[in-house]
């Protein structure tokens, strides 16, 4: 088994879906936060986009970001103008795995949002905090354990993410080469069955591994519960 790509592969592949998890929490929040507590014409609208990524085959996803980001897409002079590339890159793939894996976020975050005490919160812009304190004070503290199970979720999904992957970023060895598309070219590969073997069961580790933080931070939440004191 050569250890060089195996280890940049998966090297590469935790990086991306730790990239993937970070880009996804800012636009997760607020979108979860917008669907736990707010109706509004259109709602539905925007649950059906949420999950779209979810049901659309992920090449169909990879080929839309190649649109719109490739260096002929319709950003992509702007990009190329900035000095920024992101089609053929690692990080084309972690925004490809981004947009796979928000949904599993935005839902598990709604979840934990809604089990918040809304008197909790009311009662804290009585005594005179204002509605940003309330959300970095309690709801955020309050749901934190939704969203780290989220974050555990999205991972592990972006972990594992192919399609989409190899088309926005390519199956470029030492560049953009995941996981995935590792064991991918591995089986493509005369003589290469050990190292498949190998990736198989690092990518199954890891994901496992992610399923089973996900899980026990799921089974330890207790989102209802929280003092007027941690705003103070």
């Amino acid at each position: 088994m050569e250890l060089n790509p195996v280890i940049h592969a998966v090297g590469l592949s935790l990086l991306c879906a730790v990239a993937a998890v970070v880009l996804c929490i800012a636009p997760a929040v607020m979108i979860a936060l917008l669907l736990a507590r707010r109706n509004f014409l259109g709602k539905a609208l925007v649950e059906m986009a949420v999950m779209l990524p979810v049901v659309v085959p992920p090449v169909v996803t990879g080929y839309l970001l190649l649109v719109l980001l490739g260096r002929r897409g319709w950003l992509g002079p702007a990009l190329d103008a900035a000095g920024i590339q992101i089609a053929f890159t690692w990080r084309g793939a972690a925004l490809a795995q981004a947009v796979v894996a928000m949904p599993f976020l935005i839902l598990t975050l709604r979840v934990a949002f809604e089990a918040i005490d809304r008197d909790l919160e009311k009662a804290a812009q009585t005594e005179g905090a204002s509605r940003w304190t309330v959300f970095w004070k309690i709801t955020l503290p309050l749901a934190w354990q939704g969203l780290a199970a989220g974050c555990a979720l999205a991972f592990a999904r972006a972990l594992g993410e192919f399609g989409a992957t190899i088309i926005i970023a390519g199956n470029i060895q030492g560049q953009t080469r995941t996981l995935p598309l590792a064991i991918y070219s591995s089986l493509n590969e005369p003589g290469a069955e050990a190292q498949t073997v190998g990736l198989v069961c690092v990518a199954v580790a890891l994901s496992f591994a992610a399923l089973v933080l996900s899980r026990v931070l799921s089974i330890g939440k207790n989102w209802k519960t929280g003092t007027l004191e941690s705003w103070k």
